[in-house]
């Protein structure tokens, strides 16, 4: 169904269990979104700043334990402006296409959805104990200078892309899925 020109989607999609949905005949699994979430590490974090006014930024992350982990200056307007509780929208490109895509525009697949903040100050988190691939994000000279955003999903994911083929991507209709975040 269309309105305004844009392609709305059902809340729940028929025929799809409680952690997958159907798009254009495939399926989309949570556990396929956290994959392409694992494996991408660009995402882009939409806030409300404190005067009110919108706010994006691209961030570098990584994912442990269903969450992303950001790290940020804890003098920057990132950790300025964000606190603890906020929610925020969060978008990955998921790069596709291959060779292919050097040859044909083929924009990305993406991942969005809704996020609850936490702040951890900076030399609060050891963030080795949470994982041991989450360390990279913190390089040693800058851990006693960095906050970690640690970015919780809920709802559903809004996935553009994932799950079929690079030409059912032309069709909103088939490359379009809500799928639950647990």
């Amino acid at each position: 169904m269309s309105t305004n020109g844009r392609t709305a989607l059902p809340a729940t999609l028929s025929g799809s269990s409680a952690n997958e949905a159907t798009t254009g005949g495939a399926r989309v699994s949570g556990e396929a979104v956290w994959h392409a979430l694992a494996k991408a590490s660009f995402a882009v974090v939409s806030h409300v700043s404190t005067a009110g006014e919108p706010r994006s930024s691209g961030v570098v992350y990584g994912t442990a334990n269903r969450r992303l982990y950001v790290a940020v200056a804890a003098d920057g307007w990132k950790a300025r402006q964000i606190v603890t509780g906020d929610q925020v929208a969060v978008t990955v490109p998921v790069r596709r296409g291959g060779v292919l895509a050097l040859l044909v525009p083929i924009p990305p697949a993406t991942i969005t959805f809704h996020a609850r903040v936490t702040v951890h100050p900076a030399g609060s988190l050891d963030i080795g104990a949470v994982s041991k691939d989450l360390e990279k994000l913190v390089p040693e000279a800058r851990k006693t200078g960095s906050c970690i955003l640690e970015l919780t999903p809920e709802g559903r994911f809004l996935t553009y892309g994932i799950g079929v083929s690079l030409m059912a991507m032309a069709n909103p209709a088939l490359a379009l899925a809500r799928v639950p975040v647990a």
